[in-house]
């Protein structure tokens, strides 16, 4: 070994990545920075560009639909085939679509082929991003997995939308924003050939579950437990609503603060990365105080209760302070915060579901997934039913969140599951599944 390769295993260890993996996360960290360069600009740019709100809000909401589908399809066919060939599918397809989405879709502002290729593209990068946490479950050793999971949602908050819009921030003025959509290919392609080129844990090349379990109980296994265990089904449904609000305002905030509020697309977007480095910092320290107040608690006081607040002060703050970009800052940093408050659900799951952990964190997988098209479809509901209006949004939202406090507080740990969990431990046989 390499001096150099010894220096890198080292500091990996310390920060708690696994040295085998440690090319795979700077390429995931690469790729969702491509895969978020467009978000926070892509509303805007539809826009400007003849598009109504309605069709952007079915764009996202479409592309949303897939992005679910894929989501939930990674585990199976990581068990299936192994994660690092669900990956490979993910680059490829996330290249060819995007290809697609700017010379047909975008380069000729084509509606339907925007739509359509969009709309596929969904299926991308869910393939990449959760086969490789599929990988991370399979090839990280006990003690590393907290840590290893960690990184895993730094790398992927990091680059989608936080870095990805910084990085248009930038080049926008310098090459326009057609260009950046390209650049925003090579990026994603740079960064899955890092991870997948660079990355040789043997873990992830094979098939992960016997050959003797059938392709049927793979693939529907982890949807029957919904109602074997509905607290499981109650807690995907407040996973739903954790990042619902995000993917809502990605497609309609920036209209609202550049056409509406008059702030810059350039303050918009550091706006947007403001947020996002709030939400990263506090997946980490709500874990942490979770631990010491307990994850039913952390999720419904901090996470409910905190987004019933902070969504309408991050509405009115700009309304009540015209201008003012550190005062919007400030009410963008309690709203990363309060949705990043729901992470503790990942440690919850486990607890009620001791015997069946994987097949529970598979609910908040689909329930991650789910988030990406019901926030536009919630705002194109209340569209339908209000009229136009973004306060109409805000509160919907504000009470949905309010809601997801009451289902929270439900998700109680049964005496038989604590007491199967006590006895795993006594035993020295807990196992710790990864999942957010």
């Amino acid at each position: 070994m390499s001096e150099s390769t010894a220096k890198r295993r080292g500091l990996a260890e310390i920060l708690g990545i696994p040295p085998a993996l440690f090319w795979a996360f700077v390429g995931q960290l690469l790729f969702m920075v491509g895969d978020g360069v467009e978000a926070g600009y892509l509303d805007t740019f539809m826009l400007h560009n003849g598009h109504s709100q309605s069709f952007v809000n079915e764009l996202f909401t479409f592309y949303g639909v897939t992005v679910m589908i894929a989501a939930w399809f990674s585990g199976p066919l990581s068990d299936l085939m192994g994660p690092k060939k669900v990956m490979w599918i993910g680059l490829v397809l996330w290249s060819v679509l995007e290809v697609a989405f700017l010379t047909f879709g975008l380069g000729p502002n084509n509606g339907p082929m925007i739509l359509l290729f969009y709309t596929l593209r969904g299926f991308a990068y869910p393939l990449f991003a959760y086969g490789f946490l599929v990988w991370i479950a399979a090839a990280t050793p006990a003690p590393m997995l907290g840590s290893a999971a960690g990184w895993f949602w730094f790398s992927f908050s990091a680059g989608l939308p936080t870095l990805g819009s910084q990085f248009a921030r930038y080049t926008i003025p310098a090459i326009g924003e057609l260009n950046t959509f390209w650049c925003s290919l090579g990026l994603v392609i740079l960064g899955g050939l890092i991870a997948l080129l660079f990355t040789h844990e043997p873990t992830g090349k094979k098939r992960l579950l016997p050959e003797h379990v059938s392709t049927k109980e793979i693939f529907f296994g982890s949807l029957s437990i919904m109602w074997r265990e509905p607290k499981t089904l109650i807690a995907g449904i407040v996973r739903v609503i954790d990042t619902s609000s995000e993917y809502a305002f990605l497609a309609v905030m920036p209209s609202f603060f550049v056409d509406h509020l008059h702030f810059s697309l350039g303050q918009w977007l550091d706006i947007l990365s403001i947020i996002f480095l709030s939400n990263i910092l506090f997946n980490l320290v709500s874990g942490m105080l979770a631990d010491r107040l307990g994850h039913r608690f952390m999720v419904a006081v901090f996470g409910g209760v905190g987004g019933f607040v902070s969504i309408p002060l991050f509405y009115y703050t700009p309304i009540w302070f015209p201008g003012n970009f550190w005062a919007v800052a400030a009410a963008g940093v309690l709203y990363g915060a309060a949705v990043a408050a729901f992470v503790p659900l990942s440690g919850l799951m486990p607890q009620i579901c001791p015997r069946e952990k994987a097949a529970a964190l598979s609910i908040l997988g689909l329930g991650a997934g789910a988030s990406t098209w019901v926030g536009p479809a919630i705002v194109s509901l209340c569209g339908a039913v209000f009229g136009p209006g973004m306060s109409y949004v805000i509160w919907t939202f504000a009470g949905i969140y309010l809601l997801s406090a009451v289902g929270t507080m439900a998700l109680t740990i049964s005496p038989e599951a604590r007491r199967y969990t006590e006895e795993m431990e006594a035993r020295g046989e807990k196992t710790t599944v990864v999942g957010h």
